[in-house]
């Protein structure tokens, strides 16, 4: 018996799915969420996807998630709009303000979604693609639990604060990239501990502020915000942008409220589109992303670079034949889960 097994792509999604209606979750929920895990694993993000599953298990048998939590929309003003995820995992949050908020942008030119009352735990790569898809230019913000400690800090305080941007590209997916405040993610150490692995140096402290290489001490301990100062002060920003600007929680708060049973924690996210074609006086689209083009003409012509998301769209053209792996340590887990 090998250590791995293999799934298909459409095993990925009926196996979530199931595990989520088993367990007395809405299908609209559960459907939006196999989607995400679904995506994840398409792309190879193994950090947010069938990994994360239990963690979201976590949260519905502690009773944290609502079950049948159907999100709220409403409109703040012409271009701002609100949706209250009702304690609901985020994905059908998203969902619902998906297609308000491109139209928003389509008409104003720019728009912004506020999402709280959201339990979040996906990579956030997903939201902005899904708008860059559709011509827009998309810039969306999460905060988390406190994980990073200030610049100069050696105690958590800043989640890893993830922000993502995508720009629509003629004829091909869109460029996005997706980056946490952080040195890492948090899943990328949760995947180093489960894997026997060493950190990096520069990604963590333990718990008496000392630098580890050890992911079992730096989950105990604080991680460091990316470039010091610089991923310090990008993670405050999105602590008030995500948190004070809409009137949910900074990630000192999500942590001081959570009931740690190890799921995603109810917190805010902001998410802006912009026509980008409404940015120019001729509205001349095409023009617009040619320019672009150049740009990433002229950075794929140094060797050994290559554009945000590039591996994500390689495997994506992979793993619908050759499927998808996981430890099968996992894969006993998730069949439980599913009863």
């Amino acid at each position: 018996m090998t250590d791995e097994v293999r799934l298909s792509l459409d095993e990925v999604h009926a196996l979530t799915f199931a595990i989520f209606t088993n367990h007395g979750v809405s299908d609209a929920q559960a459907q939006a969420l196999a989607d995400v895990i679904y995506a994840a694993e398409r792309d190879n993000c193994k950090s947010h996807g069938l990994f994360r599953v239990p963690g979201y298990m976590a949260s519905v048998k502690s009773g944290k998630m609502n079950k049948a939590a159907e999100p709220e929309l409403s409109e703040l003003a012409p271009g701002v709009l609100r949706i209250d995820a009702q304690n609901g995992f985020a994905p059908l949050a998203l969902q619902t303000g998906r297609a308000p908020l491109i139209a928003r942008a389509r008409e104003q030119g720019i728009a912004a979604l506020a999402i709280v009352n959201s339990l979040h735990f996906q990579a956030v790569w997903y939201e902005v693609e899904a708008l860059a898809s559709e011509g827009l230019v998309a810039l969306a913000c999460v905060t988390a639990a406190s994980y990073v400690a200030p610049a100069g800090g050696i105690k958590p305080l800043y989640g890893t604060n993830p922000m993502a941007f995508g720009w629509p590209r003629p004829g091909r997916p869109p460029l996005v990239f997706d980056q946490a405040a952080s040195a890492s993610a948090r899943g990328e150490i949760m995947l180093h501990e489960r894997d026997g692995h060493s950190i990096p140096e520069g990604w963590a402290l333990d718990a008496e502020g000392n630098p580890t290489t050890d992911p079992t001490e730096a989950l105990a301990g604080a991680q460091l915000p990316f470039g010091g100062y610089k991923g310090a002060a990008i993670a405050l920003m999105v602590e008030l942008m995500a948190g004070a600007m809409i009137g949910d929680v900074f990630s000192f708060e999500v942590s001081a409220r959570d009931n740690r049973d190890g799921g995603p924690m109810a917190r805010g996210e902001v998410m802006i589109a912009i026509d980008p074609a409404r940015c120019l006086s001729s509205g001349n689209r095409d023009a617009q992303l040619a320019h672009g083009e150049r740009l990433f003409e002229q950075i794929l012509a140094q060797e050994g670079t290559r554009l945000p998301s590039d591996r994500r769209y390689a495997a994506r053209l992979e793993t619908p034949t050759s499927g998808i792996v996981i430890p099968r340590s996992l894969h006993d887990t998730l069949m439980e889960l599913r009863g």
